[in-house]
C-alpha cells in the first residue's frame, strides 16, 4: 500500500483487513462456510471502497483549500457509488448471504473507517 500516502487512511485500511479477516476466522467456526464468505464480503465492500477513496485523495497535488474540496468531495462520490454498487451485486448474485453477518461487518468496517479522524499524521514525536 505504498501508493496511500495519507498515514491515517493506510492505518485505517490495515485495521479493516485485519478485522475483517478475524471476523471471517470467527464465522468460519461460530456458522459456516457462508457466514464467513458473508463475513468477507461485508469487510471487502467498505474495504474497497475506502481504497478507492485513499487513492483519489493520495493523487491529489493540488495547492489550494478549494482544489483540496474538490478532490475529497469526489473520492466521496466514488467511494458512496461504489459502496451502494458493491451492496447491490453482493445481495444480487450472492444467494446464501447471511445478511445480519453481512450487514454487521460492514456497519462495524464503516466505524472502523472513522478511526481515521482519531489517527495524527504528525512525524513529531512528543517527548
Amino acid at each position: 500500500m505504498s501508493w496511500i500516502k495519507n498515514k491515517p487512511l493506510k492505518i485505517v485500511l490495515l485495521v479493516q483487513l485485519s478485522i475483517t479477516f478475524a471476523l471471517v476466522i470467527v464465522f468460519l467456526f461460530m456458522l459456516d462456510m457462508h457466514g464467513a464468505i458473508s463475513a468477507m464480503l461485508g469487510g471487502a465492500v467498505n474495504v474497497i471502497s475506502s481504497m478507492a477513496f485513499a487513492m483519489m485523495v493520495s493523487r491529489h497535488k493540488g495547492y489550494s483549500a478549494g482544489d483540496a474540496i474538490r478532490t475529497v468531495l469526489r473520492a466521496e462520490a466514488v467511494k458512496i457509488i461504489l459502496t451502494v454498487g458493491l451492496l447491490w451485486m453482493v445481495f444480487k448474485f450472492y444467494a446464501n448471504v447471511n445478511a445480519l453477518v453481512f450487514i454487521g461487518t460492514f456497519i462495524l468496517m464503516v466505524l472502523v473507517y472513522s478511526m481515521a479522524l482519531l489517527i495524527t499524521d504528525d512525524t513529531k514525536q512528543i517527548r
